[in-house]
C-alpha cells in the first residue's frame, strides 16, 4: 500500500518520502535533474612534477636520521629528501639531484629531488626469511671483505654470503685479512684460489702500501663483523677519519663501534666508505640465475640444465659437470659456484 506524499518513513516523522525517480513535489526527474560525481581516476591532472633542468649534481656521503652530506663539487651540502621521491631510499654513494641552497653555508638547507641511475649495488636483506632487501651502499667499484685470522676466528659463511652480494651487485671483491701476526693465512687463502679472489694481508705496525694500491682511484666499501678491524685500517689509510675502535668481547664477538656508513676521501686519490660491523648478512633476494650470470664460464652449460635446475648436483639433472669435463672450465670452480649457492642459506659460521 502506497504512503501519502509528504508522510514520513517510520521512526523518522520529519524526512519526507519520495515516489522513485520523483521530486519532492512528485514530479518526474529528466536528464537535466542528475548531476554525476566524476571518480577519483578521471580527474584531469592540473600539475606536473618539475623537471628541476637547474638541479646540480652531488654524491652522498652520510646519512644520518634523515639528513644527508652531499658532495657538490669541492661543497659539502646538507640536504633532505624531497617529497616527490616517494618511498625510494638514498644511500651513500648515490649520484643525486638537488635544488634549493645548494650553497653549503652554515644552516642551509638543500633538497634532493632525484637519484641518479646506479652503476652497482651492493643489496643485503636481514635474514634469510626476510624478503625486503635493502642497499648498503651505491656505485661502488669494489668490496672489500674484511676479515680477521684470528679474534675473532675468521667465518668463511659470512665471506662467501658477501661475494655473492659482490658478484650479484656488480663490484669487484677483494679480500683483507687482518691480524695476519697471530694466525697464518694460508688455509683461508687457498679455499678462495679457485675464484681468482685477490687478497692482501695485514698485521699490526705492517706497511698497507699492497692495499692501498688495491684502493687507490676507487670507490672500495669495506665490509665485515664487528672487530676485525674495520675502523682501525680506515684510521690508518685516512689518517683525519677518526674511527673509534674497540675491542673483541671474551665470546669472540666484536662490539658494534661504527654506527652509520661514511665515505672518506683516501689521500692518494679514491675513495673508503667504512660500514657499520654486521652479524648477519642475508640474501633472500638473490636468486640461482642471479648467482650464474657472474660466473660466464658456466653460464653458457647451464643452458642445458633442465628448467628450474639449483645447479647444485649432477644428481638433480643439472648438466654442468658435463659441460666441464669437456674442458669448458675447472672442477674447482664448479665446487666453488656451488659453495657460494649453498651458502645463500646455509649458517654463516
Amino acid at each position: 500500500m502506497s504512503r501519502p506524499h509528504g508522510s514520513g518513513r517510520a521512526g523518522d516523522p520529519d524526512r519526507v518520502w519520495r515516489r522513485p525517480g520523483g521530486r519532492r513535489d512528485g514530479s518526474r526527474l529528466d536528464e537535466d535533474d542528475v548531476r554525476v560525481r566524476p571518480g577519483r581516476g578521471s580527474r584531469p591532472r592540473t600539475r606536473t612534477r618539475p623537471r628541476h633542468a637547474d638541479a646540480e649534481l652531488g654524491t652522498v656521503t652520510t646519512v644520518d636520521r634523515g639528513r644527508y652530506t652531499v658532495l657538490v663539487g669541492d661543497r659539502t651540502v646538507s640536504a633532505v629528501r624531497a617529497r616527490e621521491l616517494g618511498r625510494r631510499g638514498v644511500v651513500v654513494g648515490d649520484r643525486v639531484a638537488l635544488v634549493g641552497d645548494v650553497s653549503g653555508d652554515p644552516d642551509t638547507l638543500a633538497r634532493i629531488v632525484r637519484i641518479e641511475e646506479r652503476r652497482t649495488v651492493l643489496r643485503r636483506t636481514a635474514d634469510d626469511s626476510d624478503p625486503d632487501e635493502r642497499v648498503v651502499v651505491a656505485n661502488a667499484d669494489q668490496l672489500v671483505i674484511v676479515t680477521a685470522l684470528a679474534d675473532p676466528p675468521p667465518r668463511t659463511g659470512l665471506v662467501d654470503r658477501c661475494l655473492v652480494a659482490a658478484y650479484v651487485g656488480g663490484l669487484d671483491p677483494l679480500l683483507c685479512l687482518t691480524k695476519a701476526d697471530l694466525a697464518p693465512p694460508d688455509e683461508l687463502l687457498a679455499a678462495y684460489a679457485d675464484l681468482g679472489v685477490p687478497a692482501v694481508t695485514t698485521s699490526r705496525g705492517t706497511d698497507l702500501t699492497p692495499l692501498r694500491e688495491r684502493l687507490a682511484g676507487r670507490t672500495s666499501v669495506l665490509v665485515g663483523h664487528s672487530g676485525v678491524g674495520k675502523s682501525t685500517l680506515v684510521n690508518a689509510l685516512v689518517p683525519d677519519a677518526e674511527r673509534v675502535t674497540g675491542a673483541v668481547s671474551a665470546i669472540g664477538r666484536g662490539r658494534h663501534i661504527s654506527s652509520s656508513a661514511i665515505a672518506l676521501p683516501l689521500p692518494g686519490g679514491g675513495w673508503v666508505i667504512d660500514t657499520p660491523g654486521i652479524r648477519s648478512f642475508g640474501l633472500a633476494h638473490v636468486t640461482p640465475a642471479d648467482l650464474l650470470a657472474a660466473f660466464p664460464d658456466l653460464a653458457e652449460g647451464a643452458e642445458d640444465c633442465p628448467r628450474g635446475c639449483t645447479h647444485l648436483s649432477p644428481a638433480e639433472g643439472c648438466r654442468l659437470d658435463g659441460y666441464v669435463a669437456d674442458g669448458h672450465s675447472t672442477p674447482g670452480r664448479l665446487a666453488s659456484f656451488r659453495r657460494l649457492l649453498k651458502a645463500r642459506t646455509a649458517p654463516e659460521h
